[in-house]
């Protein structure tokens, strides 16, 4: 008895010393909220107050003091998140986790990022205030990088700090260019369809650009080659610590139709979620200068933000800015490829990647003239032919951080309107509002039109001369609208309508989310902040309960059973909401799964299948193929005996939908609630082990919305039938003129990226219910509800 004492009081000892260590690391590893620092290169004393979220609001005497100040804050809270993003465009993965990202690696060293941010970067006015207040953010980063504590991430993976430079700045900006591009899914697998079927297959793809119905109004002033080529790129980013960005809406709608007869201004960017998310919000006011912002990680200039007298953000244009190049190599020579002028030698880069758990990897890269050689890329493309991408963002003249200061720090709409004329690549549709009621929304990037006759939805002939033409567009013909007469401006990832005639190729979203958003906005005149939040949550589809409609009239419902008649009634009576106890969305995006698969997989095989399922032509297919009654794609190639028709490919996929349906989740339809198979959990990079998920991830949480609603929560088609989400709303923002200091936001998770601050993931909730906190610029207001950090000057 007395040594089952003595181990108990053993053991209690160690638990409380254990829960006593715990306890002390986390106080020492939170990040600093209130107190004194001494800061290098300040020259006023600077104070930061941290509001009940976790939001810096810095005052400061000047603006270099600002963004030494925002710097030392950003990463305290976000070390990790920029420590990564700026790792991936010079392929510096493998570092850190060893050969598992030895292909990312390899990928992203070879697409000639790097190379373009350091002819950027010998380009800059080293004197202008972009790269002056660039430096001090730089600054403001690595006195925390000295001072500061390491985030536990660093500690488990053994990551040595190493100085934030420029370079790292245009790489990350470098990285989310490319996130962007929807060409490298695309093309390659569309390529394949054509050579193997022929043109007849490409149809009911709507490649020209014909299932874009609701078209963005424009005013002014008034073979299976290639497809491992998509796969592969895919794969990348999907696997990728860091989330890509896919899509967006924003709307600004100018006074005539608001309630106050002031602009009200909504943003919500797509992106994939993490943890953390993609954005940190902080707040600058110094006497000449003052303005809110959503910040990515290592970024010195918010990519959205708003102050008192505008306010802008953004969504992707989805413009076609990535082309494919099949070389011809010279058969006496592989190291020279063939163009109109003869043949012309490689350019060769030596990369070295160095991998933490085996020896460095040396890269020799061959680069025509139009880009990188993907096969030296790619290990999954075996084609003895090589392939190069031509993208713009490598080719143009890069001006990221003189752009992004320009439009952060305006004073007129002109001014504006310069700014984004700057960004050669990504292309944005980048959206403002201002207190003097006016909107505006600009198309950015370097646009350009090949010669009559060259389809860019396929791999281009690199050999011939023809495909190598390009006429670059002056910016005055990018899509734009200001003030236009309807008195809103709006974008969700749909096509502009044509200008001058050409309507300018891309890898445009369907109508769906354009067409709800219309829809809203036409119908009333009296816009309060109130009802932009709603709509902003809006989770009601447009289009798919015209999509029930079509499926069902090719059924037979006298046919039917009494469970899949039950399922029939849901969908009938469906206004195409995707709310949490909906029945009806969980049956149609079964059966939409099993039409797809039932349809495409015969001819597609099973991983070009699964590559077409992540494209926006997919998405572009559903609403508009299933009206083509002699598409060629009905017919199951499988069968050689019978050819299958539309009717009976549809009612195959419903009744598979219904037989899944009972085995997922029981035998009454009723029961089928949507919340039940859509969730998301937001993942961090090691809460991918599982003894560390549920202290490194956020959620699960049942969540409503879907893919392309306005709550637009997208998820990839599997067959249990449980749909997780990927990605979705970034942030999102209503701005209100009338009551600016009263404006709204929330982030998916919270404001840190550190696990031991309470900001990591407090605005899950009230995310995920819906909900909004203040964006606050009201200093007195601050200062009631806030921590308080003060830097000083260092005393020498």
């Amino acid at each position: 008895m007395r040594n089952l004492k003595r181990a108990l009081l053993i053991f209690v000892f160690f638990l409380i010393t254990l829960i006593g260590s715990f306890l002390i690391y986390r106080s020492y590893q939170k990040p600093k909220y209130e107190g004194d620092v001494s800061l290098n290169n300040i020259k006023k004393e600077t104070t930061v107050y941290f509001d009940e979220f976790g939001v810096p609001h810095i005052y400061a005497q000047n603006s270099k003091d600002a963004m030494v100040a925002l710097g030392y804050v950003h990463a305290q809270d976000r070390l990790w998140q920029m420590e990564l993003l700026r790792r991936i465009a010079p392929g510096r993965l493998s570092e850190v986790f060893g050969s598992v990202a030895l292909k990312n690696d390899k990928f992203f060293a070879g697409l000639g990022i790097e190379e373009a941010s350091k002819k950027a970067i010998s380009n800059l006015d080293k004197n202008s205030p972009a790269y002056q207040l660039t430096m001090a953010y730089l600054d403001g980063i690595n006195q925390y990088l000295e001072e500061g504590v390491a985030p536990v991430e660093f500690q488990l993976l053994g990551v040595k700090k190493q100085k934030f430079t420029i370079q790292d700045v245009y790489n990350i900006f470098g990285y989310m260019s490319f996130s962007f591009a929807m060409a490298q899914k695309t093309d390659p697998l569309l390529t394949d369809i054509r050579n193997k079927y022929g043109m007849d297959y490409l149809k009911d793809f709507g490649i020209e650009g014909e299932f874009n119905a609701t078209k963005i109004k424009i005013s002014k002033q008034k073979t299976q080659e290639y497809l491992a080529i998509a796969q592969s790129i895919a794969s990348l980013l999907d696997q990728s610590p860091v989330a890509p960005f896919v899509g967006s809406n924003s709307w600004v709608i100018a006074p005539p139709k608001t309630k106050n007869k002031k602009v009200i201004f909504a943003n919500d960017p797509h992106i994939g979620f993490s943890q953390p998310g993609t954005w940190y919000e902080a707040h600058l006011e110094t006497p000449d200068f003052e303005l809110y912002g959503c910040y990515l990680a290592g970024a010195p200039f918010p990519l959205l933000g708003h102050n008192r007298e505008y306010a802008y953000g953004l969504t992707m244009f989805e413009n076609d800015d990535v082309d494919f190049y099949q070389e011809e190599n010279n058969p006496k020579n592989n190291n020279q490829y063939k163009t109109k002028n003869g043949f012309q030698d490689y350019e060769i880069r030596k990369k070295i990647i160095k991998v933490k758990d085996s020896s460095d990897v040396i890269l020799n890269l061959k680069v025509s003239q139009h880009g990188p050689i993907m096969n030296d890329l790619l290990a999954d493309l075996k084609s003895n032919k090589p392939v190069a991408m031509s993208w713009i963002y490598t080719q143009q003249p890069i001006h990221s951080i003189e752009a992004i200061y320009a439009i952060s720090h305006s004073k007129s709409v002109d001014d504006f309107r310069n700014g984004v004329a700057l960004i050669a690549a990504p292309g944005l549709n980048v959206m403002y509002g201002d207190a003097k009621g006016n909107v505006g929304w600009w198309a950015t990037g370097k646009l350009y039109k090949h010669n009559n006759g060259v389809n860019t939805n396929f791999i281009l002939d690199g050999a011939n001369g023809k495909d190598d033409s390009l006429e670059y567009l002056d910016f005055s013909k990018n899509p734009s609208a200001v003030n236009p007469d309807w008195n809103y401006v709006y974008s969700a990832n749909n096509q502009p309508e044509a200008i001058d005639g050409f309507a300018y190729p891309g890898y445009y979203l369907p109508e769906d989310r354009a067409k709800r958003i219309t829809q809203l906005l036409d119908s009333k005149s009296d816009w309060d902040e109130s009802s932009v939040g709603e709509m902003i949550n809006d989770n009601t589809s447009a289009v798919a309960p015209e999509v029930v409609k079509k499926l069902i009239s090719n059924l037979n419902l006298k046919s039917l059973s009494k469970t899949e008649n039950e399922a029939i009634l849901f969908l009938k009576s469906w206004n195409g909401s995707n709310n949490l106890n909906d029945i009806a969305p969980t049956i149609y995006n079964k059966w939409i799964y099993l039409y797809l698969k039932n349809t495409f997989q015969d001819e597609l095989g099973d991983e070009a299948f699964k590559q077409f399922l992540g494209t926006h032509v997919m998405k572009q297919i559903v609403a508009r193929q299933i009206s083509s009654e002699n598409s060629p794609w009905w017919d199951d190639v499988t069968t050689k005996d019978k050819k299958e028709t539309r009717s009976q490919i549809l009612a195959k996929s419903f009744g598979e939908a219904i037989v899944a349906l009972e085995k997922q989740l029981g035998s009454l339809p009723s029961d089928w609630k949507w919340g039940k198979v859509h969730s998301v959990e937001y993942q961090h990079p090691i809460g991918k082990l599982a003894l560390l998920r549920p202290f490194f991830n956020v959620g699960p949480f049942e969540v409503s919305g879907s893919v392309e609603v306005i709550n637009n929560q997208f998820f990839d088609f599997v067959d249990d039938g449980f749909y997780n989400v990927k990605g979705g709303p970034s942030s999102r923002r209503v701005i209100d003129f009338s009551d600016i200091e009263n404006s709204w936001g929330i982030l998916p998770t919270g404001q840190s990226g550190n696990p031991f601050s309470s900001h990591y993931k407090d605005q899950a909730e009230l995310y995920n219910t819906g909900k909004f906190r203040k964006m606050k610029l009201n200093k007195k207001e601050i200062i009631e509800s806030s921590t308080k950090l003060v830097f000083h000057p260092l005393k020498n």
